[in-house]
C-alpha cells in the first residue's frame, strides 16, 4: 500500500505522558559513555545525582518513548518495517531539561518526502510541562522502496564542513558493552544486542544505536567546545551516514563559528568511515 502523505500530515496529533527522574538521566548518561574517569568532577555532573545536569540529547529517550515506532503507526503510513532506517535527528531546546519531570509529548507527521526509490517521513514531537515548552524533536525516518508516490522531494539539508583544519579533534572509545547498556534507556531492537539477528540483517555483529552515537558526539562537543555547559545548546541536528560497532572508536571533528559548531564523526578503525554527517550544534 503506497504512502498517503496528505492523510498522514492531516491526522490528529497524538499525545503521550512522559515522566523521568534522576535515575533515567544517570542511566542515559552512562549509556553514552559518561563517567570515565569515574571521579573526574566534570564527569560527576553526568553521573552523581547531587551535581546532575542533563545533556539535551536525553530528549530522544525521555519517558522511554521511541519516535520511529510512533511514526510508523500514523494514519496513511503503511511501510515494511524491515526497510526502515533512522535517517536523521534534530533536537531543539526551548529551555534546559530538568533532572526530573512530568510532561506531555504531542506528536504528528510533519512532512513526507518522495525521494524516488525511498520516502522520508518526518515525525515532529513537541514536549511541554506545566511551565511551558521544553523541546521539539524532528525524527527523519528513511523508508527504502516506499518512494514514487508523487510527493515533494524535500530539502537536501547538506552541510559541508569548512575547508580548513578542525578547531578540535577528539576520540571517544566505545565500550564492548555500550549498546547493551544504552538499550536499557528504551531501544530494545535486537540488532544492537543479538549477534544472530545482526547477521541476518547483514552486519558482522551487533551495531551501536545511532542515537547512542548521537549522544556521545553531543557530549564531546559540550565538553570540548562549550565549556561543559549543557545549557548553552540551543539545537542539535545530524544525519546518520553509517554504522559504528561496540569496541571501536569515534573520531569527532569540530569547526567553531559564531553561534554554532559544525561536526563530523567517523569510525577510526575503519579508515574514518562516516558515522554522523551534516551535523550542527547551535548554541549561545
Amino acid at each position: 500500500m503506497p504512502i498517503d502523505a496528505a492523510k498522514a500530515i492531516s491526522a490528529e496529533p497524538r499525545s503521550t505522558a512522559l515522566t523521568w527522574g534522576h535515575k533515567d538521566i544517570q542511566l542515559y548518561h552512562l549509556g553514552i559513555g559518561a563517567g570515565i574517569p569515574a571521579t573526574d568532577p566534570e564527569e560527576l555532573r553526568y553521573t552523581l545525582e547531587s551535581r546532575l545536569h542533563v545533556l539535551p540529547s536525553f530528549a530522544t529517550v525521555a519517558g522511554g518513548g521511541m519516535a520511529v515506532a510512533g511514526g510508523m503507526s500514523a494514519p496513511g503510513i503503511d511501510v515494511d518495517l524491515a526497510a526502515v532506517l533512522h535517517g536523521g535527528q534534530t533536537v531543539e531546546l526551548h529551555r534546559p531539561i530538568p533532572v526530573s519531570g512530568d510532561a506531555t509529548q504531542t506528536s504528528k507527521v510533519a512532512a513526507v518526502y518522495d525521494k524516488g526509490k525511498a520516502a522520508v517521513i518526518v515525525l515532529r514531537s513537541d514536549v511541554a510541562d506545566a511551565d511551558g515548552p521544553l523541546w521539539t524533536c524532528d525524527t527523519q525516518i528513511f523508508a527504502r522502496g516506499e518512494g514514487g508516490f508523487g510527493g515533494e522531494r524535500g530539502p537536501s539539508d547538506r552541510v559541508e564542513p569548512p575547508a580548513r583544519e578542525p578547531d578540535h579533534t577528539v576520540q571517544r572509545a566505545i565500550r564492548e558493552d555500550q549498546a547493551l547498556l544504552y538499550r536499557l534507556s528504551g531501544d530494545w531492537n535486537p540488532l544492537h544486542a543479538d549477534p544472530a539477528f545482526a547477521e541476518v540483517a547483514g552486519f558482522e555483529r551487533p551495531i551501536l544505536h545511532g542515537l547512542c552515537s548521537y549522544g556521545m558526539v553531543l557530549k564531546a562537543v559540550v565538553d570540548t567546545a562549550l565549556d561543559g555547559d549543557v545549557a548553552r545548546v540551543r539545537s542539535y541536528t545530524t544525519r546518520f551516514a553509517g554504522v559504528v560497532y561496540p569496541g571501536e572508536t569515534l573520531r569527532v571533528r569540530m569547526w567553531r563559528d559564531e553561534g554554532r559548531v559544525q561536526v563530523t564523526a567517523t569510525a577510526v578503525e575503519r579508515d574514518d568511515a562516516p558515522v554522523l554527517t551534516d551535523t550542527v550544534v547551535d548554541h549561545v
